[in-house]
């Protein structure tokens, strides 16, 4: 089952002699529960197509749907909505609330939906995160890996029908970076969840089930791993 499929999407900046083209023409769609990696060099456009896919930006021409719906059909008001609810994104910085304990950062997209938090979900991913002994910790009382955990725990706490991963070990030691890539293998087999990872790693992309490779904002070979 398709759950993105993206259409001749560009993405320019300047204009005239300034012109770029951060993203020329990509299409590309991703089925349900695929795990895929998104790779390519400093500069080569794979940033700004996972902000695209995450409606944090908008395209300067083409189409994203996800799970069916255009969404850069919506408004603002409705495209942050739709992002809150359908999109997780884990940042290479883990971008937590400093002053909310562990258990307040993942569940922090659901109180800010107006929903009930699912304790049984909650207790399972805190579980599956290994965070059981450091849910009322403060994020400057963490480790690096630590603190990536929390962000994959809020990135999974709303189900969402994309997990978007920006570089996720970027910022970790070698062992954390295991872990971590270990823990999305994880939530693509144990939850079904549909991952795309932006890495420069070639090797961290070998985790995946296919890699999308882009070079000056074309995708240059779409190939699967296993």
């Amino acid at each position: 089952m398709e759950i993105l499929r993206v259409e001749n999407l560009c993405k320019n900046y300047g204009k005239d002699e300034t012109l770029v083209k951060a993203l020329d023409n990509v299409s590309f769609s991703v089925e349900k529960g695929e795990f895929v990696a998104i790779v390519g060099s400093s500069g080569s456009g794979k940033s700004t197509l996972l902000h695209l896919l995450g409606g944090v930006d908008r395209p300067t021409s083409g189409k994203i749907f996800i799970d069916g719906e255009d969404i850069y059909e919506l408004n603002d008001t409705n495209l942050a909505i739709f992002r809150r609810r359908q999109v997780g994104l884990i940042y290479q910085f883990y971008n937590l609330i400093p002053i909310l304990n562990v258990k307040e950062n993942i569940t922090l997209p659901i109180l800010l939906d107006g929903k009930a938090v699912d304790d049984v979900y909650l207790n399972e991913l805190i579980e599956t995160l290994n965070l059981k002994n450091r849910i009322n910790h403060l994020p400057n009382e963490l480790s690096g890996g630590q603190q990536q955990r929390v962000s994959i725990g809020r990135a999974l706490m709303n189900h969402p029908t994309l997990l978007l991963a920006d570089e996720p070990t970027g910022n970790l030691d070698s062992k954390a970076s295991r872990d971590i890539v270990e823990l999305l293998k994880l939530s693509n087999k144990k939850y079904k969840q549909t991952i795309i990872m932006i890495t420069h790693d070639h090797n961290l992309a070998l985790n995946a089930d296919r890699i999308i490779t882009i070079d000056d904002g074309k995708i240059v070979s779409d190939e699967v791993v296993k």
